[in-house]
């Protein structure tokens, strides 16, 4: 049965659907990896094309996503979104389905992104912050000192129910197109919860990160339990791959991210390593940290459009996969002139065991949607095997 935006089914421990609220849902079978061969039973991701990239196979084409694609540049989602606060919608598995959905039914893309936020699991948790529109994640009760780390108890599945409600309908509904969930990094998610809000300059975060380092490891490494406990909440509901995103690490030093951030971000890793599924890095502005970012434990990482991806490459070293790295400027040229960029990124590309074709970042609000429909079909037969 469906439900108003897009319900579906999947498997309950017998086999059975349970209803909940207009939707029909059903949870898994068996527990394991998307990206794993499931015992008795086909996967219905494991051979996608981007599946096959993360794990470096050759692939029929090169596969293609958009981050930031789930809205945003979509006249369908904002027309969804009239009246709705973005944190809210967050947390409704109706419009986070029919949202995750829009991009792959336009542009085809071979991955859907799951409809979220970074600063959910921090609201879930009961910080005191709202996403302010044209502002961004703003924090109430900024946490500069050691009381304020009482703030920041344990995540559990029951604080984002509504997330694994929608991974349920999601999964039933993209069928052999994977599903990627994503967190936000422990340094990014220090940054507003520091600065409480978007900075240009991180002074309060460095500040703490410099003048109190004992302070700063111990909110990171809450901050990485958080992370660790959404991610897996996603995982066992049913995503094919995470991505962690470190929007914000850029503005470090390689030295201090080794020392202060690093850390965080491998325990992350770590946490979710047994689970088998593909697992990306990305941050924005991370050139010079490219080859550290990439020890902490990614199988993907994910490059911005200041490094061409054979120089990646080098930077990141063998045995990963790299993502990446259209400039999302590009899309407001020409069709030509957009054609000849993504095939500079390509002929970068050519020799990696794995790509996966994507922007520098996220998807600019103001995107011509066809410019990017386009540019899925045009990577999909320029790189057709």
């Amino acid at each position: 049965m469906r439900g108003r935006l897009g319900g579906m089914s999947a498997p309950t421990a017998q086999g059975h659907p349970r209803r909940v609220g207009h939707f029909f849902i059903r949870a898994k079978i068996w527990v394991v990896s998307a990206n794993d061969r499931p015992t008795g039973q086909p996967s219905q991701t494991y051979d996608s094309a981007f599946l096959k990239a993360c794990r470096r196979e050759p692939v029929p084409h090169t596969p293609v996503w958009f981050m930031r694609q789930a809205g945003r540049s979509l006249p369908e989602y904002r027309k969804l979104r009239e009246g709705t606060q973005m944190l809210e919608s967050c947390m409704r598995p109706d419009l986070v389905t029919e949202i995750t959905l829009q991009p792959v039914r336009r542009h085809k893309v071979d991955a859907a992104i799951f409809f979220s936020d970074i600063v959910v699991p921090l609201k879930a948790i009961g910080i005191d912050l709202d996403i302010k529109p044209g502002i961004g994640p703003v924090v109430a009760q900024p946490i500069r000192r050691r009381e304020d780390l009482a703030q920041l108890r344990d995540l559990t599945p029951e604080d984002v129910s509504y997330v694994t409600e929608a991974i349920g309908m999601l999964t039933g509904e993209l069928g052999s197109t994977p599903l990627i969930g994503f967190a936000g990094a422990p340094f990014t998610l220090a940054s507003y919860l520091v600065e409480g809000g978007p900075s240009r300059n991180h002074e309060h975060t460095k500040a703490l990160m410099y003048g109190d380092p004992e302070l700063w490891a111990d909110l990171l490494d809450r901050l990485a339990e958080i992370t660790s406990a959404f991610l897996k909440v996603q995982i066992e509901a049913g995503v094919s791959a995470v991505q962690l995103f470190d929007s914000w690490v850029g503005a470090l030093a390689p030295a201090d991210y080794r020392r202060s951030v690093m850390p965080a971000s491998a325990k992350v890793f770590e946490s979710v390593a047994s689970y088998g599924v593909p697992r990306i890095h990305f941050g924005v502005g991370t050139g010079e940290l490219l080859g550290l970012m990439g020890e902490a434990g990614a199988d993907v990482m994910g490059v911005d459009w200041r490094v061409p991806m054979d120089e990646a490459v080098r930077r990141v070293g063998p045995g990963k996969a790299l993502q990446g790295n259209l400039d999302p400027a590009v899309l407001f040229s020409t069709p030509e002139a957009v054609e000849t960029k993504t095939d500079e990124v390509l002929a970068a590309a050519a020799g990696l065991e794995g790509h996966i074709f994507n922007l520098g970042h996220g998807v600019l609000p103001t995107t011509d949607p066809d410019a990017l429909t386009r540019l899925v079909d045009y990577v999909h037969t320029k790189t057709a095997r």
